[in-house]
């Protein structure tokens, strides 16, 4: 297959996965041609390598690429997708990275018949650890299908559903899940204040703890409720700590308001 593409959008998601793309050789950056308005994001993706240009209109008429990648924010998607159309007649297949635009709203722009996989990554992917869920429409190819996983897959977990509507439950659990973690460390941090640490120490120490214990939780074959169960000892510290976390179902009933909070709000900005 031709690996030729196109990157609609330089900013900082795009860029961190363009540089994956390159970083993990899953594409040459002279196979890559950058669209970015703004100067200073183009002249960062040209220190890749890549060819760039300012708008799509720059390009040559006949340029046919295997992919357009579009990573513009929702908002400008009703004008930045009509301008890739005619490479959608010729064939041309989209991944969009942007959230809450529907299948239905790209194959209006692009053409019914036009093969797009729409993703939801998250942040961690511009570190090259972020969780990318998928969904194709129905003209998605297999050889294609392996071609977008090669390249999501250089910024994390790649993972594939098959019913569009739970991408509002992936938008709540991933797409906003790192902001809810962000908020643990920062109660955690504050909590180690209360009880008396250093604001540095006790930031370093809720830091370290969360991400030691996702690390150990995704390196582990143990489920994370035995993991737990592992650090709590009878009638001890984290026992008694978790009495407050855990009595009546206190800390799951938040988290899944907060997920359900998320969903249905994402449900309300794609309608």
């Amino acid at each position: 297959m031709n690996k030729t593409v196109i990157l609609a959008g330089c900013g900082n998601m795009g860029f961190a996965m363009l540089k994956g793309w390159i970083d993990g050789k899953a594409l040459d950056a002279s196979d890559v041609t950058v669209v970015e308005p703004n100067a200073e994001l183009r002249g960062r993706a040209a220190g890749l390598g890549v060819h760039v240009a300012t708008a799509a209109a720059e390009l040559d008429p006949a340029f046919t690429p295997t992919l357009v990648v579009v990573a513009v924010k929702p908002q400008v998607m009703p004008s930045v997708l009509p301008e890739y159309a005619p490479m959608a007649a010729r064939g041309t297949a989209f991944l969009s990275v942007a959230a809450g635009v529907s299948m239905k709203a790209y194959e209006a722009a692009l053409g019914g018949k036009t093969a797009i996989v729409r993703c939801m990554p998250n942040t961690p992917a511009a570190i090259g650890k972020g969780m990318l869920v998928y969904f194709n429409n129905s003209h998605v190819s297999a050889a294609l299908e392996d071609f977008v996983k090669q390249l999501l897959a250089c910024s994390g977990l790649v993972a594939r559903i098959d019913d569009e509507s739970l991408m509002d439950a992936v938008t709540a659990v991933s797409g906003s899940g790192p902001a809810y973690v962000f908020h643990f460390i920062e109660c955690l941090t504050q909590a180690g204040i209360y009880a008396g640490l250093p604001a540095d120490v006790a930031g370093q120490l809720a830091m370290q703890t969360i991400m030691g214990a996702g690390a150990l939780a995704a390196e582990s074959t143990e489920t994370p409720g035995r993991l737990r169960e592992n650090v709590t000892s009878p009638n001890g510290t984290t026992q008694a700590a978790l009495n407050v976390l855990m009595g009546g179902g206190a800390l799951q009933k938040l988290v899944s308001e907060a997920v359900e909070a998320a969903r249905k709000r994402s449900i309300e900005l794609g309608a």
